[in-house]
């Protein structure tokens, strides 16, 4: 679905005197029609401003963008027709030889038993064929649990459902903020308490060439902390590591399983998940011994 936001400069008056400016201010809107005079209510709805009287907008431009979140602005999640709830894919496809990232070797897929040899095992029009997969457990779009960190930490099945399915999920858009790091400012607006935080950067857009690991998001330290502290579930990325590469210390990671919390790198298609009104799922084979494991993840609309 396409969503749009407006840009806009405002100059608003209030009532009990004085003014407020705001130069290429942006607000998430409903549709590209949108009036200038809704632009107008949401941009006080955005800012609760009170007592605003008269707001006036120039170089106004309605530009299509995905939604991050306006207070006040359109209704965040979908549905169907029919009242059917619509489903976002968020993983990447595992195919033979595809690259997670360029230290990794790329899964071989192939097979254990083929339709011909099968011929010879069963009656006669009957075949079956049994697949063989080899990978590195950081393969594709995957989940981190505390064993990733910790030796005596738990494994993936650790987690309960509750921990990694149906989530309430916030999406944080900062692709176009121009900083690679995603700290407690970035994060400070948001209700995160018993929710996915999906951390959109558009780095997926990258997925599978060089760029994807030159200079890509990451969740910093103290951001880290803000998400732990305001009770976040889970935290997912779209980029190459939810950790600044360049630092050994992997203090996201580290913080973040130490806490409990799953973490879910290599995302993808989150433009097409709203800022808030959508459920988070990934799950993981139960697996024991296994501190990572690819996942099937996805949003739920409505």
């Amino acid at each position: 679905m396409t969503t749009y936001r407006a840009r806009f400069d405002a100059t608003v008056t209030f009532t009990n005197g004085g003014g407020l400016q705001a130069q290429g201010f942006l607000v998430d809107v409903p549709s590209a029609e949108v009036t200038e005079a809704e632009i107008g209510e949401l941009f006080l709805d955005s800012l609760g401003l009170l007592m605003a009287g008269d707001v006036e907008l120039t170089n106004l431009e309605i530009v299509e963008a995905a939604h991050k979140g306006t207070r006040g602005g359109p209704a965040a999640g979908g549905q169907a027709s029919g009242g059917r709830a619509q489903f976002v894919e968020l993983s990447h496809v595992i195919h033979d030889g595809m690259v997670t990232l360029p230290n990794l070797p790329g899964p071989v897929v192939g097979k254990q038993l083929t339709r011909e040899a099968s011929r010879e095992l069963y009656a006669p029009g009957t075949e079956f064929e049994i697949g063989l997969i080899t990978m590195v457990t950081n393969t594709g779009t995957y989940m981190d649990s505390p064993y990733h960190r910790y030796p005596d930490g738990h494994d993936l099945t650790g987690f309960s459902l509750d921990r990694t399915a149906d989530l309430p999920a916030v999406v944080v858009r900062v692709e176009d903020s121009g900083r690679l790091g995603i700290d407690a400012a970035a994060l400070a607006t948001y209700d995160v308490a018993g929710k996915a935080v999906l951390l959109h950067t558009g780095d997926d857009a990258h997925f599978g060439t060089p760029q994807y690991v030159e200079n890509p998001h990451f969740l910093t330290r103290d951001g880290a902390e803000w998400l732990i502290a305001n009770g976040a579930v889970l935290v997912g990325i779209d980029a190459a590591n939810i950790d600044d590469m360049t630092d050994g210390t992997r203090p996201a990671h580290t913080l973040l399983l130490a806490a409990g919390i799953a973490i879910v790198e290599h995302l993808t298609a989150l433009s097409e998940v709203p800022p808030t009104g959508a459920n988070f799922t990934a799950t993981a084979p139960r697996i024991s011994d296994l501190g990572t494991f690819p996942v099937r993840a996805y949003a739920k609309l409505g």
